[in-house]
């Protein structure tokens, strides 16, 4: 099996047929080594995070665009070059693996044409590099509409800065089961199995740590008796500000694949109840796979919480966490097909439907209870200007301060990197008895 190759019909699902690379990825990944994984999803990751340089550079190089059944054949040149210049993979088995691609896609007849593009840019790498660093677009790997709305969010300076974080790899965070552990004492067990992780200052984040080197789950020691699981810190906010307690009716709208769920249940086993509600039929097999492997329970309901009246049985909520779906701009270094699947117009969209969940959730939430609001979004539109627009129309509800974390006018806005963590937002609101 040729990797390169591999790699170039999973970058044209994503790129020309729209398909999430989360989705894609673990597809082709399944019957492969785990070396040869690892070589596949640095390649993916790798030409999604540079991807208009690379085709800049590919564009520079070749006379007529490639089309129709050759357009796998563009992904890999774009691979070739894109060893060529950010990885060690020495040169000549760069060049001789990327154009042997050819031939485990049946284009034998185009390895030559492959061969003559990736020396081509070998021999001009210096002068296109130079070319490509003049244009923004090219320097920082961003679609224009959001290097705009970035700008205006947090100004020139700062979105650079965001940009850069973008393009960066993520740790690997996890979420430690203080049934079983202590955060502590699961630091000790990892430095007994050879792998270093970090404890996070935040006492927030109590039951985070963080591996710089992503490893495959399966050597987590007791992943499988539910130790632990693999959860962003910025995410593991969430449970901790929803801060469920004993006897708590909870609700995890948006919930799939459940691991704030699972965080809930974890934090405060003696719940009357968690209910899980998700739109998505499929993924929602993730969250009762999930409760199964740590042993937990929950009632998981195939629902629309926009529309509450489906599915709701009549008791009210003491706690809501309302995950929304968002534009996901807050992860784009663990996400980076993100940046080249959304659209501007799809922020419009995703406000009024954002804000349509907020009033169907707001309907089941008892008096005096606790809604908290998430997006893993960094834009203000989806976070600061949603709460604030909530809050407007709706007379009984109060804004409750997350402690040193809300730094901006409406609740907590986290950027990429920020303590090593994702972009996320979050705003705690109070039903207000009058």
């Amino acid at each position: 099996m040729n990797v390169r190759a591999v790699a170039a019909i999973v970058l044209n699902q994503v790129i020309e047929q729209g398909e999430s690379l989360s989705q894609a990825l673990p597809l082709a990944q399944k019957d492969i080594n785990l070396k040869d994984k690892a070589l596949l999803q640095m390649l993916c990751y790798g030409v999604l995070r540079t991807l208009p340089r690379l085709d800049f550079f590919c564009s520079s190089l070749i006379n007529k665009p490639l089309k129709g059944k050759h357009r796998c054949l563009h992904f890999l040149i774009l691979i070739g070059i894109y060893q060529l210049l950010y990885t060690r993979i020495p040169s000549h088995a760069a060049v001789g693996e990327t154009v042997n691609g050819a031939k485990a896609l049946k284009r034998t007849a185009l390895k030559g044409m492959i061969n003559g593009v990736l020396r081509n840019f070998m021999r001009k790498k210096n002068q296109l590099v130079e070319k490509a660093d003049k244009q923004d677009q090219l320097r920082y790997c961003h679609p224009s509409w959001l290097v705009k709305r970035l700008q205006q969010a947090y100004g020139i300076e700062k979105s650079i800065e965001i940009m850069h974080e973008n393009n960066q790899q993520a740790p690997m965070w996890l979420r430690v089961n203080k049934v079983h552990h202590t955060t502590l004492h699961y630091q000790t067990i990892l430095k007994k199995a050879n792998l270093e992780a970090f404890l996070t200052i935040d006492i927030e984040n109590c039951n985070a740590l963080r591996l710089d080197n992503a490893i495959d789950v399966n050597k987590l020691p007791g992943f499988d008796k539910g130790w632990v699981s693999v959860q962003d810190a910025a995410a593991q906010l969430a449970a901790h500000y929803l801060s469920p307690q004993k006897n708590d009716l909870i609700l995890d709208a948006c919930a799939a694949p459940g691991g704030k769920t699972l965080h809930t249940l974890e934090l405060q086993p003696d719940l009357k109840q968690m209910v899980a509600v998700d739109c998505n039929e499929k993924r929602l097999l993730r969250v009762q796979e999930n409760l199964n492997r740590l042993g937990l329970t929950a009632t998981v309901i195939h629902g629309d919480a926009s529309k509450s009246e489906d599915w709701w049985t009549g008791e009210q909520f003491d706690r809501i966490l309302c995950d929304a779906p968002c534009s996901a701009t807050g992860v784009i270094r663990r996400h980076p097909d993100i940046r080249w699947l959304r659209r501007d117009s799809d922020i419009q969209e995703l406000v009024k439907l954002q804000k349509n969940i907020l009033q169907s959730l707001w309907k089941i939430l008892k008096s005096g209870g606790i809604l908290l609001y998430a997006t893993c979004s960094i834009l203000p539109d989806e976070n600061d200007l949603q709460i604030a627009d909530f809050l407007k129309h709706t007379p009984n509800a109060k804004i409750i301060p997350l402690s040193k974390r809300s730094n901006i006018a409406k609740g907590c806005q986290l950027l990429p990197n920020e303590d090593h963590m994702d972009g996320f937002y979050y705003a705690k609101l109070q039903k207000v008895t009058y």
